[in-house]
């Protein structure tokens, strides 16, 4: 399977099963170079006594008889094209284009993250963030479809917290479930919204790099991101050491030496911090980098993330 070289460390989605797919047309062309051009069927759920599980079915994939989920009577199978087809358009607008594509848990959860062809946002000079879309979708009975903005900074390819989504994000599902994203001044709105939050955002990731953070309030953040809020440390009885340690001087150092961390107009600041914390996660939280993308775009590490950037502007003022 091709895979995605960028400046080290390799962004994790690249790490994960995933193919580059950069100057794919087509939601199809994309999702072959993925291998992702399979279906599902809703089988009964038949147990070692050969008794049908009442109201239980299983998710089998079309490709190798793989078992992909455990659901129930109400649940309907959406097959990839489907759940992808809607963006098609976008597409063929000219308003984005295909970064890659991939799956986690072997094809339980299938994705799609595009970039926007907007211009990048300018931090400070020589740190910019990318605009993404990222498009994903269950097979296990977990996640239905879902479409949401991501700004990704190109420096480490960390994936970042985006402010004030809910008003785009939820034009874009909206839209995705009716199916009618059609019309190109319809596509070009919805992108014009999104980059105007994406603008938006920009503004407050500089105000993070116009304040300077201290040692003190740096650790006091490290700790009160990952759950620790009181202010005396607990002590493992296991290990000895303060209880989070390890991930606290994981997220410090990457303050401290973090990819973009040393620019002028970056290190020191608020910004630093914050990008400290999503280098950790996207690149060390977790056991494995799938594990770590699902969890940064899906799952636990994304609310830390969303955490991190609101006490980082809390703490800041």
């Amino acid at each position: 399977m091709s895979m995605i070289t960028l400046p080290a460390p390799i962004a994790p989605w690249a790490n994960a099963s995933s193919a580059a797919v950069q100057g794919a047309e087509h939601i199809a062309s994309a999702m072959k170079a993925a291998k992702l051009d399979w279906s599902v069927s809703k089988i009964p759920l038949i147990c070692s006594d050969n008794q049908q599980a009442t109201g239980k079915f299983a998710v089998r994939r079309s490709s190798d008889d793989r078992i992909l989920g455990v659901v129930g009577q109400r649940f309907t199978p959406l097959q990839n094209s489907e759940a992808f087809a809607s963006f098609q358009p976008f597409l063929d607008a000219g308003e984005a284009r295909i970064d890659t594509c991939g799956e986690f848990d072997d094809g339980e959860i299938v994705w799609i993250l595009a970039k926007i062809n907007r211009d990048p946002m300018t931090i400070v000079r020589g740190d910019e963030v990318e605009k993404f879309v990222l498009l994903s979708h269950g097979h296990n009975g977990s996640m239905a479809v879902r479409f949401g903005f991501t700004p990704i900074r190109i420096l480490c390819k960390n994936t970042l917290t985006m402010a004030h989504t809910h008003r785009s994000s939820e034009l874009i599902r909206v839209r995705h479930s009716q199916q009618v994203v059609s019309n190109v001044t319809e596509i070009q709105s919805i992108m014009n919204l999104a980059n105007a939050t994406f603008e938006a955002t920009a503004e407050q990731y500089r105000y993070l790099a116009s304040r300077e953070i201290n040692t003190k309030d740096l650790y006091k953040y490290a700790r009160k991101v990952l759950g620790f809020v009181s202010d005396g440390v607990t002590v493992s009885k296991k290990t000895g050491k303060e209880k989070g340690a390890d991930a606290i001087a994981g997220i410090i150092s990457r303050f401290e030496g973090g990819l973009g961390n040393d620019l002028k107009g970056v290190r020191g600041t608020w910004w630093a911090a914050y990008n400290g914390v999503t280098e950790y996660l996207t690149y060390a939280a977790g056991k494995s980098a799938e594990d770590r993308m699902a969890s940064l775009w899906t799952g636990a590490a994304a609310r830390t993330s969303n955490k991190a950037f609101d006490l980082a502007m809390t703490m800041a003022q």
